[in-house]
């Protein structure tokens, strides 16, 4: 079995007034395990519609989560945000499968 796996996604917020809530499936893990451990970070990279440090700020009110592994498949990521948030922020995502003994 794959040990981890690291990726990246694009959360989505639209445009001006934006959302609190935005998620982004993760498919295409054919190793991943029904209880595979997944979390997901924000990346401090510019984007087009935010600056590098736009996106150290946006660490402080978004809190991305992963949903339960789909084995096969893969998982939600579901970013949260305390307020409004607008425009494309990049994140970075990595899952491991608990080591069998």
């Amino acid at each position: 079995m794959v040990s981890s796996v690291v990726g990246s996604a694009i959360v989505d917020f639209g445009a001006f007034p934006g959302l609190n809530e935005v998620s982004v499936p993760v498919t295409g893990q054919d190793d991943i395990a029904a209880d595979a451990l997944c979390e997901a970070w924000v990346v401090g990279v510019a984007t087009v519609d935010h600056t590098v440090n736009d996106h150290a700020y946006a660490s402080t009110l978004m809190h991305p989560v992963c949903s339960a592994a789909n084995a096969g498949v893969g998982f939600t990521i579901y970013c949260n945000s305390t307020e409004k948030m607008q425009g494309k922020f990049n994140l970075n995502w990595v899952w491991y499968n608990p080591a069998i003994a």
